[in-house]
C-alpha cells in the first residue's frame, strides 16, 4: 500500500491490478493473528534488511526491519530511503542505522515497564560487508561515502549493546519487508512469526 500511494495523483491500470491483490490478500488474512509463547524469552531479537535501488523512479533503495520478542513480532517497518546509496553496503548500512535506533528504543522501553535484558541484542542481517563494517573503526575507500550521521552504529556495536550476525539471505525474515517474495517464502516467513490463520493451526508452545 505504501508503494501504491506513491501514485494515487495519477493511477494506471497496472495499479488498479496492483491494488486490487492487495486487498485480496487482506481479505485472505484477515483471520491471521500472532501467537506469543508465555515461557519464550522475552529479549527482542531482530532482523535487518535492504535491496539497492529498488526504487525505478528514484533508485532510492527499500529497507525494512522487524523484532521478535516471545516468538512473535511486536515491531516492524518499511521504509524508502530518502537518498540514493552508492552501493550494497551503503544500503544495508543505512538499515543498520534504523534499526539500531529501534532496538536502543525497545530495549529502554521493556527496561522502563520492569523487563530487563542481557546486551547485546542480536540482529540478523545478510550482508557480511555491512556487519564487517560496522566491527571496523576505520573507513576505507569503499565506505568513505557513507555519511557519518550512520556511523553511530559502530559506537553501539563497540559499547556492546547491539550484536549483527550474519543469516542468510533466504533465512532472512525482513525480506518480507523489502522485495516481493513467492507464495511458499511468505508462507515459510510469517510461520516464523507464528502468525497463523486460526486457534487450530497453532503448534504445541514448543514448536512454535
Amino acid at each position: 500500500m505504501t508503494l501504491l500511494s506513491r501514485f494515487a495523483h495519477n493511477p494506471g491500470k497496472p495499479h488498479w491490478n496492483a491494488a486490487r491483490h492487495v486487498l485480496a490478500y487482506i481479505k485472505g488474512t484477515m483471520s491471521h493473528s500472532i501467537t506469543y509463547k508465555a515461557d519464550s524469552d522475552l529479549t527482542p531479537i531482530g532482523y535487518v534488511d535492504s535491496d539497492f535501488t529498488g526504487c525505478k523512479d528514484t533508485r532510492w533503495s527499500t529497507e525494512g526491519n522487524i523484532f521478535i520478542v516471545a516468538g512473535g513480532p511486536i515491531s516492524w517497518e518499511s521504509k524508502r530511503q530518502e537518498t540514493v546509496t552508492l552501493s550494497m553496503v551503503e544500503a544495508e548500512y543505512m538499515g543498520f542505522s534504523r534499526v539500531t535506533t529501534q532496538a536502543l528504543w525497545i530495549s529502554k522501553y521493556l527496561s522502563e515497564i520492569g523487563l530487563p535484558m542481557s546486551k547485546p541484542i542480536t540482529i540478523f542481517a545478510d550482508n557480511n560487508g555491512s556487519i564487517s563494517h560496522s566491527l571496523n573503526n576505520k573507513n576505507h575507500c569503499r565506505t568513505k561515502h557513507i555519511d557519518v550521521q550512520h556511523h553511530f552504529v559502530k559506537d553501539q556495536v563497540k559499547l556492546g549493546n547491539i550484536n549483527f550476525q550474519y543469516i542468510p539471505s533466504a533465512n532472512n525474515i525482513a525480506d518480507l519487508f523489502t522485495k516481493p517474495l513467492p507464495r511458499e517464502k511468505i508462507h515459510q516467513f510469517t510461520e516464523k512469526l507464528c502468525l497463523y490463520h486460526n486457534t487450530t493451526d497453532i503448534p504445541d508452545q514448543g514448536e512454535c
